[in-house]
């Protein structure tokens, strides 16, 4: 059994705690737990706007606080994203996150991160052999 409390990882396992452009990841499980995927739980600060295409993995997530929007740059299609709102990228789905609010944002990747990933330039991650 895994357990983790979230205020201990963020004032004494600085390495689960991933800051990036106006965004900041506290990855609670990783790869290297092998339950097949990863979960973190990331913050996203007001007034960011955030282009992701997340190319090698799935993702779904679950919004707890705060308020914005998401569009998908396949449809044009934009959905407002607030407590209780879940999306999944079950495409690969290129997309628009806004944040007008803080957004508070529990998130699973499947394949699991390793942990250090950040955004690369089209809005990826990369696949975890390409960080070995």
């Amino acid at each position: 059994m895994i357990v983790r409390d979230f205020n201990k990882i963020i004032q004494d396992e600085k390495d689960r705690v991933v800051s990036d452009a106006n965004w900041t990841s506290v990855r609670m499980l990783l790869a290297d737990d092998k339950m097949g995927f990863s979960f973190h739980i990331t913050f996203l600060d007001t007034g960011s706007e955030h282009v992701f295409e997340y190319k090698n993995h799935f993702e779904s997530v679950y919004c707890l606080k705060g308020k914005g929007s998401i569009t998908d740059h396949a449809s044009g299609e934009t959905h407002e994203i607030h407590p209780g709102v879940m999306y999944a990228l079950n495409a690969h789905d290129r997309h628009t996150l806004r944040a007008e609010e803080e957004l508070v944002m529990a998130c699973v990747f499947n394949p699991p991160v390793t942990g250090n990933e950040v955004h690369q330039d089209d809005g990826s991650y990369a696949p975890a052999e390409e960080l070995a």
